[in-house]
């Protein structure tokens, strides 16, 4: 998950010999630590930052813990360049970020089963680029999602047929994944047990998204 900050120092000269005593994130200009935003707010690579949201409606919703999603887009530099952008130059990143840890990852892998049986959707477990996660396929769309401490990570978008794994080494840096493998067929994680909707008290401040 280092991969993008060891090649980073390398280009600034730095002797792949001294790159193991280095501290890799504050010596060559990295920062690991979780945005105060959530995302990246800056340029990754080959793909330009270009806008930051925040939003109160989250996809994987805990009970009882609220929850912020902030939101970012990225553009591949190259077809800016040329002048023209096409779906599949621009990548999403979601990172919703919960109040506690609890329940964080179980509600995730039950909202990968939920999608799984869905038609027109595909879902698969995956290991990509050293981070376990989930990816996803829909019509003219794709999206990779995992579990870190306290937040969900998403990233994709529409006409997209891979997801760049210089974005996803970004992320996995600052939140790794806490996927277990066989996920979408195996016990699920521990953590609250999801309420009856007709007897949840409605929280404005935490909604509980419409699936159906």
């Amino acid at each position: 998950m280092m991969r993008s900050v060891v090649a980073k120092c390398l280009r600034l000269g730095v002797p792949f010999g001294l790159l193991v005593a280095l501290q890799l994130s504050s010596a060559c200009g990295g920062n690991t630590k979780p945005p105060k935003r959530g995302v990246i707010e800056s340029d990754v690579e080959n793909w330009g930052f270009r806008r930051y949201q925040s939003v109160l409606d989250v996809e994987v919703w805990v009970s009882k813990n609220r929850a912020v999603a902030h939101t970012a887009s990225y553009a591949r530099k190259t077809s800016e360049k040329k002048g023209r952008i096409d779906d599949k130059d621009v990548i999403n990143a979601f990172v919703t970020r919960y109040k506690e840890k609890r329940g964080v990852r179980r509600a995730l892998v039950v909202f990968a089963r939920r999608l799984a049986q869905q038609s027109g959707y595909k879902v698969e477990e995956k290991k990509i680029s050293g981070v376990r996660l989930f990816e996803v396929k829909g019509p003219n769309e794709r999206w990779v999602f995992w579990a870190a401490k306290k937040h969900v990570i998403k990233l994709g978008g529409r006409g997209v047929k891979s997801i760049p794994t210089d974005l996803i080494d970004a992320y996995a840096e600052r939140y790794p994944s806490r996927i277990k493998s066989g996920s979408l067929e195996g016990p699920l994680p521990e953590g609250p047990v999801e309420p009856n909707v007709e007897t949840e008290e409605f929280d404005p401040e935490n909604p509980r998204p419409e699936w159906k």
